[in-house]
């Protein structure tokens, strides 16, 4: 496996660092009192966290990497994952709580993923039990325009970031953050990814995630009809380095 084909090492770097949200889920996994489902846990930067506080923690992601990285890391914990797809949700166990940290409900390609989705975290939860999902919202700000449009804007004019670095044996991961675009209904999110191997040797390229436009209305809607009510939504404010995101809470009804 070449150094830019790896994904944990990537998913490290560019999400590992990132704490603005932990504190949100903490306090959320404390009122749940039971096990929490993490979709796209990655390689466990929220499960563990949770895991190390006492919470039992099922991960589930798409990329058997980060799932066997997780495992690796949770040697003594109460966390675990197993790679899943966040549409096709039949883990035979149920969830206090679920969370969808980072923005994964807008990284599926669309309505019919995102209702599949919710009505998978329905069938998973216990009565009363309770999902947070994470978007960039789509609103209108007072100067016209989306929340992504003005996003876009502000990175193409906003001062060039510091690069995310660290050096994993002997190999330096550099992920740059490029100016975001709109295209197509979604956002964007572009990285300029470099590895400098042992020997001194440069290789590059750009990674690019898409993030689908939502409004914390629509995804509730969309929600209901999978027996999720809408609760008072929560924020997790931005940091120098990340976007703000809200998180909607839905709950499963017969507490």
């Amino acid at each position: 496996m070449t150094a830019l084909a790896s994904k944990v090492a990537w998913h490290d770097v560019e999400c590992g660092g990132y704490a603005a949200d932990l504190a949100l889920w903490e306090e959320l996994a404390r009122a749940a009192g039971g096990p929490v489902l993490d979709l796209g846990c990655g390689t466990g930067r929220v499960a563990l966290h949770l895991a190390r506080r006492g919470h039992e923690v099922l991960g589930v992601d798409l990329e058997s990497e980060l799932v066997e990285a997780l495992n690796a890391r949770a040697d003594g914990t109460s966390a675990r994952a197993i790679a899943a797809d966040a549409t096709r949700l039949d883990l035979g166990h149920r969830f206090a709580l679920a969370l969808a940290p980072m923005q994964l409900i807008q990284l599926l390609s669309g309505e019919a993923e995102r209702r599949a989705c919710l009505r998978g975290i329905a069938a998973l939860l216990s009565p009363g039990g309770l999902a947070a999902l994470a978007i960039v919202e789509e609103v209108e700000p007072e100067d016209g325009g989306s929340t992504f449009s003005r996003y876009a804007r502000e990175s193409r004019r906003a001062q060039p970031p510091l690069p995310d670095t660290r050096e994993i044996d002997g190999v330096v991961y550099s992920s740059l953050p490029l100016p975001t675009e709109l295209e197509d209904g979604a956002l964007l999110v572009r990285r300029l990814r470099q590895v400098v191997s042992p020997e001194g040797l440069l290789s590059e390229e750009e990674d690019r995630i898409e993030l689908r436009e939502l409004s914390a209305e629509r995804l509730e809607r969309e929600a209901a009809a999978a027996g999720l009510g809408a609760r008072p939504r929560r924020q997790v404010p931005p940091t120098d380095d990340h976007v703000g995101s809200t998180v909607v809470l839905l709950q499963k009804g017969g507490a």
